[in-house]
């Protein structure tokens, strides 16, 4: 149980800096589809975002929070920090949206803070267990080599070789299984 998710009579209530998100504002929102939010995660990959962007972009409407306004938030978490091959993007995604469901933006709440890091290793350990590592280079088989700052070109060769579009599906459904059994 995360407190700083505020549940009413069928509905969650999500903070984003001082303002209450409900999930009954927006009637489509009202039930999260998993697997919708999913493939709009997969979309948003195979239409040039990165991992970490795609990600978090399928869910930034659930908290108050503009798509382009993500993009550009988590654009330097691709290929596991600007293509360091460090944290897997989709972890840091993952990352970033547990820090809207369960903020810790007083640096003295040291509670809130414990929630948030419990919230993220949550999702970090369920991301290892299914994928055996959080580790961008350890997923793909390349190891911690640093390449070129140039994102590969995204072409039918690119997406036979890399299974990056499910490391998006599986984080986007981690959180969305997270969200479905607190809402």
């Amino acid at each position: 149980f995360i407190p700083y998710i505020i549940y009413r009579q069928n509905e969650c209530l999500f903070p984003f800096y001082g303002y209450l998100y409900s999930n009954k504002q927006n009637p489509d929102n009202m039930e999260i589809d998993i697997e919708e939010r999913v493939q709009r995660a997969r979309d948003y990959f195979k239409s040039g975002y990165n991992c970490a962007q795609s990600v978090t972009m399928a869910y930034s409407d659930i908290f108050g929070v503009d798509t382009k306004f993500t993009a550009k938030l988590t654009s330097a978490f691709g290929g596991g920090m600007g293509r360091m091959r460090e944290v897997c993007g989709t972890v840091s995604g993952m990352a970033f949206i547990a820090g809207l469901i369960s903020p810790a933006d007083n640096p003295a709440d040291m509670e809130a803070r414990k929630r948030n890091y419990a919230l993220i290793q949550e999702f970090a350990e369920s991301f290892r267990e299914k994928n055996g590592s959080i580790v961008c280079g350890e997923l793909l088989g390349i190891g911690h080599k640093i390449e070129s700052p140039m994102p590969a070109e995204r072409t039918a060769e690119y997406y036979r070789k890399r299974p990056c579009v499910e490391y998006v599906a599986d984080a986007a459904r981690i959180i969305g299984e997270y969200l479905a059994a607190k809402c």
